[in-house]
């Protein structure tokens, strides 16, 4: 992607460049479920055998096992150079839902379909990425495609492509080696991926070439593709918290509630907290407090239009007040219920309640 974009294409040319192999995190929904393995435990089920490198085919046993169609996890395979943007392709349908599995061998897709499809719906769609990392396995690929094919598998090629002075920039801006240079230059590895690669480039479903792309307009390539019709899903996290234990190391958002007056000088109030009826309507009733709510969560839509746009899908709004027990508590919860009725996936937390 673009040198242009700064340093966040900078993050994303070394993660390319220079990562070293590590497990993608699973997103939020699969996490909450179970795993596929773990689901395939929990009913009962042995995974079949694994990792076979002979050339053997690794069966999914889906038809054996009498899964319905509708439980059979959808499949893209993510491929492509180095240095092309392949982590976030990856992190974009991470952050779209997908079960993400980073440096898969391909012998090992078809178990991996198999224990999405034993998951009771849990991981309906898997996202394998598959790299020079694992190169000796290219040849299983082509089997394991097919077998998929033949159980109804629906599955896509997405390939990452780039020219070679893209590439060569992205490397030299990092300092680190092609990985498959060896003694020579950057160039004679990236020549080498291209003829690695050459065969499934060619059986791609999407290629994308992100030569003059910054990382987020691959994030809205990516979007395009795989969102649907739906705008793709911004998760918020509301935070009381009390200015006198500091700020939130995490806040994306910061607003100060101490233009309020504090229910901690009114006695009968004072023990309760913002959770506590009597003290939302002591602060709601507060001259400024329902007229910043509202423009506040006006500003929210603009900001949260903005933020898709982006490709961001998260945000903490960090709500603050002088103990962060009172006022903020009170705000934070009506704010996460104008987020909510807007269809905004919200958590409310309360960082110091009961610090006190």
């Amino acid at each position: 992607m673009s040198e242009q974009d700064g340093q966040g294409t900078g993050r994303t040319a070394e993660q390319e460049a220079g990562r070293t192999a590590e497990h993608e995190k699973p997103p939020k929904a699969a996490r909450d479920a179970h795993s596929p393995l773990e689901a395939s435990k929990q009913a009962g089920e042995q995974a079949p055998e694994a990792g076979r490198q002979d050339g053997a085919q690794v069966s999914t046993g889906i038809e054996a096992a009498g899964v319905p169609d509708a439980a059979i996890p959808e499949l893209v395979i993510i491929s492509g150079m180095s240095g092309a943007g392949r982590s976030t392709a990856a992190k974009c349908l991470e952050d779209l839902g997908w079960f993400v599995v980073d440096n898969l061998p391909p012998a090992l897709i078809p178990t991996m379909v198999e224990l999405g499809a034993r998951s009771q719906g849990n991981v309906a769609r898997i996202a394998v990425v598959v790299d020079v990392r694992g190169r000796r396995f290219f040849d299983n690929l082509r089997e394991s495609l097919a077998d998929l094919e033949s159980k109804s598998v629906t599955r896509r090629i997405v390939f990452l492509e780039s020219s070679d002075n893209a590439l060569v920039r992205r490397f030299e801006s990092v300092r680190r080696p092609h990985p498959l240079q060896g003694d020579g230059r950057i160039v004679d590895g990236i020549a080498a991926e291209r003829e690695l690669l050459r065969e499934l480039r060619g059986d791609a479903d999407l290629v994308i070439d992100t030569s003059s792309l910054n990382v987020h307009e691959l994030r809205a390539k990516m979007d395009a593709q795989f969102a649907g019709e739906e705008e793709p899903e911004l998760r918020a996290t509301v935070m009381s918290f009390g200015f006198k234990y500091g700020l939130p190391v995490d806040a994306d958002l910061v607003v100060d509630m101490r233009f309020l007056p504090n229910p901690h000088w009114v006695p009968e109030l004072r023990q309760y907290t913002g959770l506590n009826e009597e003290v939302a309507a002591y602060v709601f009733n507060q001259p400024g407090a329902k007229e910043f709510l509202d423009r506040y969560a006006e500003l929210l839509r603009l900001v949260q239009a903005g933020y898709r746009r982006e490709g961001k899908r998260y945000v903490t709004i960090a709500v603050g007040c002088t103990g962060g027990k009172h006022r903020s508590v009170a705000m934070s919860e009506k704010l996460a219920a104008r987020l909510v009725s807007e269809g905004v996936e919200t958590v409310v937390v309360h960082r110091d309640m009961g610090r006190e």
